[in-house]
């Protein structure tokens, strides 16, 4: 019976000591640790090295293996973190029980027994023993070892059993397969897994050196291709034969050669080409400089489309493709008046030079004694209307910077095009709408992976002349990042005096934009930066009448509509009446974007009836909108019915167009204090402020009894879900709450509009147009404006002022005296008509009220 042995336990984690190898091992769990003090202890310095099942910290009887190897500490060296021991595998062993002893593990070994084969001496052991000491040489051979310590490590081990656990040791295999090769007590079976491991492993050393051996071979067939590039590049040079990409690079160089650069750019463009001439096709710079060049080749650098200068022409071209919009038209006239009287003097002076020429000439041949019918040098007068492309001689006059402000759909994009189609240049647009990162007007520099221009320069390249119409749309709607402010970059491009010498972070040299007509739109002005707008002509477009909505629906939108949607006109009639309709009840707007879109559905109900065969012809008349269209969506705001005590009718101006509104006010018991509502912004409530104020001030005047102002008072502006703001609504609070006050009603078919002061003056306000357009479409013909706003009147088209009965005033008091009923203003006096002794009346002028 094998001897039995109580042994401290060493759990090993992810390492399987077999009997024979020699291990390093550390150690630093404290039961650990105690188990190998424990075995020190003892002369023979013997411990159970048993592996586990699970790399845990905490070790259990239930966690280790049963099969172990009783080994022997040798060396050990001690630290803070614990101990390098050398353990020694002495032979194989298996646990009978584990116990726990004084923290940490002890077990009862008793030694294993090997299966020695029957007959060590019959061919297929030997055979097999054989086989596994040559392929364990041949393993040892490929993995780096030298021969002579692999023979010396072999030959020291002449038993099978002891072989196949030495190799065991030193193979790469997973720790569970070790284990299950310790507990392989068979030596014969052993030594036969042994020896597939190590085929095993010999076949991927194979793998690995082949895989090695291929990529070295493709490296080095491409490195002796570059070299046979480079000799070929050689001979055909010596040969004077120019390869594919050598004509590429001629091509490219023919082609900047050709090109007027200026001197920096030709410095600039030189330098890339010899950089372009020294550096291989196959370096990654190569690609970089080559597409700087191309950029620059296709750039335009002279090229530039002749101006039609004929006015008639661009007089028609502008009016047929647009409706009104009458002061835009008559700048682009004007520009190109200009551009017609200066290429007129051009071609004079050229003229009389010329003829100064001819007439030196002809006095030097005289003075020679030669013929003067002898055949003058002759000398080219340039056309009329038609400079010469290319010329940078020629004096060209800047282009101007336009900047279009209006609401939207009132045609600030569209007349660009017509504008470029007028003058016969070439039409480019960029959006600048949500655009944060300066580098989209100014480009990457080109030491950036995927560099490209900004747009201003990309732009340019896809107009292809120095002289486009460029439109900068939603200029408004430039955002700003830590990317940088695109708005500050535009400077530069929209300033006249500096951009002839626009500079390209990806270009970096200067390019001339001082010929482009630059064009932007906004919607609203007050999101432009000052020194940008300062930089811009300001070209205000106003909302269009009820008239004007309809005449631009009949001209373009109604034959647009109809061919988008496969209508024949002669399918389809939209009576007056059904496109009035539309436009006051399903629009609100001061463009007509959605009044078109309103007429597409309208072409769709009826394109999918005579589809059907359901009709043949439709006459859309008022009533037929309603069942083709739904409901009217719209409920714009009507003039009042009558009038009242404490509410005044007022204008106010939208980026959708201009309305009325409605002011109230009403007192109640309180304590003299003034609240406000209708989500009114600060300008609003300083205007309702001052308005109580003067009201509080001239109540003598203004007949208000002295018992009104114990009482509150209560301003109300409906639709408080929508936010308002602006100066201009102070004279219609201003009557508000006079009227309340003094119980006088207000006239309701009036509506009124400016900023009012604490002593009573009547301040200018802007949108006049807008609001006068918004009261008119309301029903109001009778409006009040500040007298400085007279000149805005003039902005109304006609059919407008023939109708209007305007108000012009300069103190609150006149506006009291028109606006209250039984009111008149006289010398400075509001005087009302139930008044027995007007001369005790105080003058509104006469100052505040102590």
């Amino acid at each position: 019976m094998a001897e039995r042995l109580t042994l401290p336990v060493l759990p090993l984690r992810e390492v399987v000591l077999f009997p024979g190898v020699t291990a390093p091992i550390g150690a630093g769990r404290p039961a650990t640790l105690r188990a190998i003090e424990a075995a020190l202890a003892t002369p023979e310095r013997l411990v159970f090295a048993v592996s586990q099942r699970q790399n845990l910290e905490n070790v259990t009887p239930e966690v280790l293996y049963t099969v172990g190897t009783v080994a022997r500490i040798g060396q050990m060296q001690r630290g803070l973190s614990g101990m390098q021991l050398l353990l020694h595998g002495e032979r194989r062993g298996i646990a009978v029980h584990y116990t726990d002893k004084e923290g940490y593990l002890q077990a009862v070994v008793r030694e294993a027994d090997e299966m020695l084969p029957l007959n060590d001496q019959d061919a297929a052991f030997v055979a097999l023993h054989r086989e596994a000491r040559v392929r364990a040489a041949e393993l040892g051979q490929k993995s780096g070892l030298p021969d002579e310590v692999v023979q010396q490590v072999l030959a020291g081990v002449n038993e099978p059993g002891r072989f196949a656990d030495l190799v065991a040791g030193y193979i790469d295999i997973a720790p569970p397969q070790r284990q299950a090769l310790l507990e392989t007590l068979s030596v014969e079976e052993r030594l036969r897994r042994v020896l597939v491991h190590v085929q095993r492993q010999i076949s991927l050393l194979d793998a690995q050196e082949d895989i090695k051996s291929q990529v070295q071979e493709e490296l080095g067939e491409r490195q002796r291709e570059m070299y046979l590039r480079e000799q070929l590049k050689q001979i055909r040079k010596e040969l004077g034969e120019d390869e594919e990409g050598s004509n590429e690079l001629e091509e490219l160089k023919q082609k900047l050669e050709a090109l007027k650069l200026p001197s920096e750019a030709r410095r600039e463009v030189d330098r890339e080409l010899s950089r372009l001439g020294r550096i291989g096709r196959e370096s990654m710079e190569s690609q970089v400089v080559r597409t700087f060049l191309e950029n620059v080749a296709e750039l335009p650098w002279n090229a530039r489309t002749e101006d039609h200068l004929d006015l008639k022409e661009a007089s028609r071209i502008l009016a047929e493709d647009h409706y009104a919009l009458q002061d835009v038209k008559d700048r682009v006239l004007e520009f190109l008046a200009v551009r017609q009287l200066r290429e007129a003097q051009r071609v004079a002076a050229k003229a009389a030079e010329v003829a100064e020429q001819q007439a030196e000439q002809k006095e030097a041949e005289v003075a020679a004694g030669e013929s003067t019918e002898t055949p003058l040098a002759t000398a080219t007068v340039p056309e009329p209307n038609k400079p010469a492309k290319g010329n940078d001689d020629d004096k060209v006059s800047k282009g101007p910077i336009l900047l279009f402000v209006g609401p939207p759909g009132v045609g600030k994009t569209s007349i660009a095009k017509s504008i470029a189609r007028a003058m016969g240049r070439k039409y480019v647009r960029i959006s600048l709408g949500g655009a944060r990162d300066e580098a989209d007007i100014r480009g990457h520099r080109r030491t950036y992976v995927g560099a490209m221009p900004g747009r201003i320069i990309q732009g340019m390249r896809q107009a292809g002349t120095k002289n486009p119409v460029f439109l900068l749309d939603e200029v408004d709607k430039l955002g700003v990042s830590f990317q940088g402010d695109p708005a500050s970059a535009l400077l530069e491009v929209l300033d006249p005096a500096q951009n002839d010498s626009f500079v390209d972070h990806y270009l970096g040299v200067p390019f001339d934009l001082s010929e482009v007509l630059f064009i932007a739109t906004a919607n609203f002005i007050q999101n432009i930066p000052g020194p940008l707008l300062d930089r811009m002509e300001v070209v205000e477009f106003s909302g269009y009448t009820e008239r004007e909505k309809s005449q631009i629906a009949r001209q373009y939108l109604i034959p647009r509509q109809f061919q988008e949607n496969g209508v024949d006109p002669s399918q389809l009639e939209i009576s007056e009446d059904a496109l009035a309709e539309m436009v006051t009840g399903y629009t609100r707007e001061s463009g007509v974007r959605q009044l078109e879109r309103e007429i597409g559905r309208l072409a769709r109900k009826v394109a999918r009836k005579i589809a059907a065969k359901e009709v043949e012809r439709v006459v859309v008349d008022k009533a037929m909108v309603d069942d083709l269209l739904g409901r009217p969506k719209v409920h714009p705001e009507k003039a009042a019915r009558e009038d009242e005590v404490g509410v005044a009718t007022g204008m106010y101006y939208t980026p959708a167009g201009g309305d009325i509104m409605f002011v109230e006010a009403s007192t109640m018991r309180g304590k003299g204090e003034l609240v406000l509502t209708g989500q009114l912004g600060d300008v609003m409530k300083e205007s309702a402020r001052a308005a109580w104020t003067y009201a509080r001030s001239h109540a003598a005047a203004l007949q208000i009894p002295d018992e009104m102002f114990d009482r509150d008072v209560h301003i109300h502006v409906p639709a408080g879900a929508i936010p308002k703001d602006g100066p201009s609504a102070g004279v219609t609070m201003a009557s508000a709450i006079v009227s309340a006050m003094s119980g006088r009603p207000v006239r309701h078919d009036i509506a009124m509009t400016g900023e009012i002061t604490l002593r009573g003056r009547v301040l200018p306000i802007g949108g006049v147009k807008e609001k006068v357009l918004g009261a008119v479409r309301a029903g109001i013909n009778r409006i009040i404006l500040p007298k400085d706003n007279e000149a805005d009147l003039e902005d109304l088209p006609k059919e407008v002022r023939d109708q209007l009965e305007v108000s012009l005033v300069h103190e609150l008091g006149e506006v009291l005296a028109v606006m209250l009923r039984g009111a008149s203003y006289r010398e400075g006096r509001l005087l009302f008509g139930d008044e027995k002794n007007p001369r005790d009346v105080v003058p509104l002028s006469a100052g505040f009220r102590h």
